[in-house]
């Protein structure tokens, strides 16, 4: 294209994709001025106002305003800062139609009344201090003279839900289900009712105790990430290895505890624990369905929202069984 020649509309417009309609449209809303105008009313345009129709097209296709279009070709604005806001703005409502998503998608799910729209709209709109104080209350409740050992419930009051500036749409339902449960009486006192039951009592207690509670969230939660390794590449429960781990597991615990070492008594104690666990999980399908609808959804559902892998529990049985034979192995 000769840079000095000027084109008629009908070019202009086979060679920027705009229609002949568009082309006069920008022309008079002062977006875009033909460089001539002939006598008898044609307007024609030099290959810079081509190149400025083809800037405006694919703006327009970005969805950007006229008025910033105007300020952008009238030097009032840059490119880049034009992009940059233009950018915000499709986040921003990208963030919304993933907020309407996950309320329609909820709604479709548990069957939708005005009132229930009206509280999922409210639920997945809710500022991070009311989502903090929502959850500060199910927990106020809950922990409300449970007779469990001291600091318990702040204990677990800590495992808390942190959705994130740009969360995803699955976080989103997680967490408009977790807040419409934290809402209610029934999730309450079940969850209040499991606790008192599960940690009120021997053994439970005693795992609830501050100090075995921190070991096993803390340095036995990483011993127990090395034994989870072993026992899933396969390695036999009596090989030296799977020995070496299970040691290093019980000294670390008896020095937690007792501030000594493990000895062949007490592995073998230990192996006697986990196989009573182990025939807990594998008989009492009813207190693993009460679990998994209390505090085990409520820790799922805060797993999905803080974006880290929900623990499945589905090595669980096995596993015990796993550890009590690598224990035993080690006790000989």
């Amino acid at each position: 294209m000769d840079d000095n020649e000027t084109y008629p509309i009908g070019d202009v417009a086979r060679r920027t994709g705009l229609s002949v309609s568009a082309i006069r449209y920008y022309s008079d809303a002062g977006v875009i001025a033909p460089t001539h105008v002939t006598e008898a009313g044609y307007r024609l345009y030099d290959v810079r106002a081509i190149a400025r129709l083809e800037l405006i097209r694919t703006l327009r296709d970005l969805d950007a305003g006229l008025d910033d279009i105007r300020r952008l070709l009238g030097g009032e604005t840059s490119l880049h800062g034009l992009l940059a806001t233009h950018l915000e703005l499709v986040e921003r409502q990208e963030r919304d139609l993933r907020a309407r998503r996950a309320v329609l998608r909820t709604l479709v799910k548990q069957g939708g009344t005005a009132a229930k729209v009206a509280l999922m709209h409210k639920l997945v709109s809710m500022p991070d201090e009311e989502r903090e104080r929502l959850i500060d209350d199910f927990w106020n409740e809950v922990g409300e003279n449970l007779d469990v050992p001291p600091g318990f419930v702040e204990r677990l009051r800590t495992m808390r839900p942190r959705l994130p500036e740009d969360p995803t749409a699955a976080q989103l339902e997680a967490w408009i289900e977790l807040a419409d449960l934290v809402r209610g009486e029934e999730f309450r006192g079940a969850v209040r009712s499991w606790l008192q039951d599960t940690y009120g009592t021997f053994p439970g207690r005693r795992l609830a105790d501050a100090p075995v509670w921190d070991f096993i969230h803390q340095e036995g939660m990483e011993i127990g990430k090395e034994v989870l390794e072993a026992y899933r590449s396969g390695l036999p429960a009596d090989s030296p290895r799977s020995r070496e781990l299970v040691v290093g597991m019980a000294d670390a615990t008896a020095g937690a505890l007792a501030g000594g070492r493990s000895t062949a008594e007490s592995r073998e104690r230990l192996a006697t624990a986990f196989l009573m666990v182990e025939e807990i999980q594998r008989s009492d399908a009813e207190e693993n369905a009460r679990y998994d609808a209390t505090h085990g959804r409520y820790l799922s559902l805060v797993a999905v929202i803080n974006g880290t892998p929900p623990d499945t529990g589905d090595d669980g049985p096995a596993l015990f069984a796993w550890i009590a034979a690598a224990l035993r192995a080690s006790a000989r």
